[in-house]
């Protein structure tokens, strides 16, 4: 097994937004805010070569939106999933499984591109088959008004009409071992319904794709959570639960949003976990 980190686009958020009730004054510390209010945000996928399989975890917003919509977002940067792939060697054809941690626009628009002339959409990746959770699916094509920003029809609809469609068995608690991918999934239900945060292990380390469960370091202390979560005390709940596993088992932590971190280990602390190391992929896996 080889594991890569592929870059798909940097965009930025308004910070307040992105860490709910928790004052500027200390979010800013960790992730400094622009003249507009607005932190660094990257969307780093996952790509895992493993025997004949070419898994990527989650795409990115892909580039079929309206420029009015981008313009929302302050994208920056070289980076694109092409070019990502491209750079290891992989062209998205060669992609067998895309799996999705979640629906919001930013984690899966990239599955989706326009047609040839444009009357349309097509998958993005022709070969792959692409995985999601029927729970999740449900909850994103009938979207609550909270998160219909974020859960995008030309995103969603075109995934189920190609027949790439499939579903990750939901286990009885949190956590699914051994699945159809071949990596652990635990299930969160905070930020949105049936987030998935894959576990994988690889070279005798346990790496965590943290998804929108830990956008960035700057989120590991418990109360700072995301405005954009459903159910923020759920959220916390979460965090506590598997932070302390975390540091507990000395977890790789594999940052999908964190523009200046790409991996994070977890210490305990009298203050509770907090942050031990910060890493780039290429320094502990050469």
């Amino acid at each position: 097994m080889k594991i890569y980190p592929i870059e798909t686009g940097n965009f930025k958020l308004d910070g307040g937004a992105m860490f709910g009730v928790v004052p500027k004054t200390l979010w800013q510390r960790t992730n400094p805010a622009d003249s507009n209010n607005l932190i660094d945000m990257s969307m780093r996928s996952m790509l895992i070569e493993d025997g004949n399989r070419l898994i990527l975890i989650d795409t990115g917003t892909g580039n079929k939106q309206s420029d009015k919509f981008f313009g929302y977002y302050y994208f920056f940067g070289d980076f694109s999933l092409d070019t990502s792939l491209a750079k290891h060697g992989f062209h998205r054809d060669d992609i067998t499984d895309v799996f999705l941690t979640h629906l919001h626009f930013d984690h899966c628009g990239g599955a989706i591109q326009w047609n040839k002339d444009r009357t349309g959409y097509e998958p993005a990746f022709k070969n792959a088959k692409f995985w999601s959770n029927k729970n999740h699916w449900q909850w994103a094509v009938e979207p609550n008004v909270r998160e219909k920003a974020s859960f995008l029809k030309e995103n969603i609809n075109p995934i189920e009409a190609s027949g790439q469609l499939n579903f990750v068995n939901i286990p009885n608690g949190d956590f699914a071992q051994n699945t159809e991918l071949g990596f652990d999934i635990l299930f969160a239900d905070g930020h949105t319904e049936k987030q998935m945060i894959p576990h994988i292990q690889y070279k005798n380390k346990t790496i965590v794709f943290m998804a929108d469960l830990l956008p960035t370091v700057g989120h590991i202390p418990l109360p700072y959570v995301m405005g954009y979560d459903t159910r923020p005390l759920l959220t916390m709940d979460e965090k506590a639960t598997f932070l302390n596993k975390a540091a507990d088992n000395n977890y790789l932590l594999f940052l999908e949003h964190d523009a200046h971190n790409e991996l994070c280990t977890l210490k305990h602390t009298e203050k509770g976990v907090r942050l031990n190391e910060t890493y780039k992929f290429n320094e502990v896996f050469n």
